[in-house]
Order: C-alpha cells, then structure tokens, then sequence
C-alpha cells in the first residue's frame, strides 16, 4: 500500500512512522511522499526552520512538498492519504488524486469543533470527555462521514500540548487497526449530523489575549463583572462563545493557551508609567477556599519567565488597571 501523508508538527509523527512500519512494502517505505507546512523564520535571527515532518522524511529519503497542488505534477501514485494537523485544507482537485480517498484524524468527537483549534476549545469550554475522530475528506472542511470515534479523558492539569500529544497517540493503533477494514470496503461510514456542528478557527497570537480587567477580578475579586466574546469559538449559527470569565474559566484559558500563543495581557509598571507592557501567563492555578485565580510564572515582554512572586517583588507598584 502507498500512503501519502499530510501533516507539520512534532506530536504527529508516532502516527507517521507506525504507519510506515506497519505497512512497508518489502525494502519500500509505505509512505512515498509526505507534505507539510513550508519552513518558518524562528527566533530574532530568523532561521529558517522545517516542520518534524519535514525532518522526519528527509532523513529516509522520501519525497516532500510544501504545497498540496505539487503533488499533482509530481505524477506520484498513492492509494491513500491521511491527515493529522496539516494546518491547511487540501484542495478537491488533489483529493481526487487519491483512489481510495484521504483519512482525517481530528481531535474531537466531531461534529462538535471542526477546523483548527478543537484541543484549545475542548479546555476552554469544559468539554469531557473529548476524543478523536477519522473522517472520509470530502469538498468541506471537517465534514466528512465517519469512520470511527473514541473518547479521551480530559485531565485537571492537561494544556492544549498535553492533550493534542495524548490524543495522536492513541489515534496511532485506532488507524492502523481500521485502514485494512476500510481497504476491504467492510467499514460502515456514519454522516456528521451537520446540525449539530461547532467550529474552533486556528488560532492567531492575538487569541491569547485576556483583557486586564478580567485578570485584576479574577486575582482580587474587584470590579465589575463582565461577559466576554472568545471570537475563535462558534456555535452551529457562526455566533461566538460569549461567556463569563471566572477564576476557573481563565485558569483553564491559560492552558488551553499553552504552548501557543500563551495566555498575555497587559499592565504597568507603576501608576506614573503611561505605556502598559505585555505579560505572558505561562502558567496559574485555582485557589478554591477563595474562588481565585492564582499566577504562578510570568514573563514581561523582553525579560526572561519568572514566578509571579519574584515579578511582585521586582515590580511592587505594577497594576492590570
């Protein structure tokens, strides 16, 4: 069998490397090319540096593109593609290269959070248990039938890291288990039921956002009590999550944050300071006896991470208001 792969960072590469083992043809790879996001400027030197999957496939010699397009001058033949964060939707023109059509495996119990932050809205709204889901790609994003679902449980202290890690590793087995079933044509595909469909976008670094009011209530207990419009979540009408931020809702937003693009807001120095800076929030807790958010490390823009206490200490006069 010849698989063609789509897929870009580090946590999906199990997926690929049991699907090459499990199905290598003699001497062959059963992955014959892989495509993946395109290498990005990192860092304040702006190196240039290529995806896990990209590495992953250099080092066995096996074709990569940047571009799914390519793939169809490429003239390479493959029965079968699977998906696991790729980052982008792939053309029908490129679906329709493949005779036994492309596999997605997404991070939720579809329909609920389609596109490209499922992990982040399953934290940020509380959702367990969640799970993964293969598809049959069809014209739209994260619509097509269903092959097969299993549940996750989501734990008290998993970030959006943790739990995308989790779940594509036990999605490893799931898919090389059904691919001979599905082969066979002895798979029972299942319609999303579309009216109950929710969306999550990919996430941009203003999405970590948390306004400073909400933190300063969060911390004390002051201020007035506000709704807030998280624009990345929507329902099946396209209308956003809206939402009040308590203590346990942040402290579960700065997790779904992690390790992109982390949870930040603003503040000031001082009272006489008129520029707010911005402050990542690497990491909190919930005290409970108070019904408080409680910042463990943070790192002013510029400055390496520190605990809240030291900042406290080296900033004394410093305010979200």
């Amino acid at each position: 069998m010849k698989i063609i792969f789509f897929g870009t960072p580090d946590y999906i590469v199990p997926i690929l490397d049991r699907l090459n083992k499990t199905f290598k043809r003699k001497a062959e790879p059963s992955i014959t090319a892989v495509v993946t996001q395109g290498p990005k400027p990192t860092g304040r030197k702006q190196i240039l540096v290529y995806s896990p999957v990209d590495a992953w496939a250099h080092k066995r010699s096996i074709p990569v593109f940047h571009r799914p397009p390519d793939l169809i001058s490429s003239n390479l033949e493959a029965d079968l593609g699977i998906v696991a964060a790729y980052g982008e939707k792939i053309p029908d023109s490129v679906t329709k290269q493949f005779p036994r059509g492309i596999l997605v495996v997404h991070p939720s119990l579809l329909p609920s959070f389609r596109w490209g932050s499922p992990v982040q809205a399953t934290l940020i709204t509380d959702i367990n248990p969640t799970g993964v889901t293969i598809i049959k790609m069809d014209k739209e994003f994260d619509h097509g039938s269903i092959l097969t679902q299993f549940k996750e449980n989501v734990l008290p202290t998993d970030t959006a890291e943790s739990l995308k890690t989790r779940l594509f590793e036990k999605s490893a087995p799931v898919l090389i288990e059904m691919i001979p079933s599905y082969l066979a044509g002895k798979m029972k595909v299942k319609p999303q039921d579309h009216s109950k469909a929710t969306y999550a976008r990919t996430l941009k670094k203003e999405d970590g956002f948390i306004p400073p009011e909400f933190i300063e209530f969060a911390l004390r207990g002051k201020g007035k009590k506000k709704r807030w419009t998280i624009d990345f979540i929507h329902d099946n009408s396209h209308t956003p999550l809206n939402i009040l931020p308590t203590p346990e809702f942040l402290e579960r937003f700065v997790r779904a944050m992690k390790p992109w693009p982390m949870a930040w807001t603003l503040l000031r120095l001082s009272a006489s300071e008129g520029q707010a800076r911005r402050l990542k929030i690497l990491k909190a807790h919930l005290d409970i006896s108070h019904q408080s958010l409680v910042l463990d490390e943070v790192q002013l823009e510029g400055k390496n991470p520190v605990s809240w206490k030291q900042f406290k200490e080296a900033y004394p006069l410093s305010s979200f208001s």
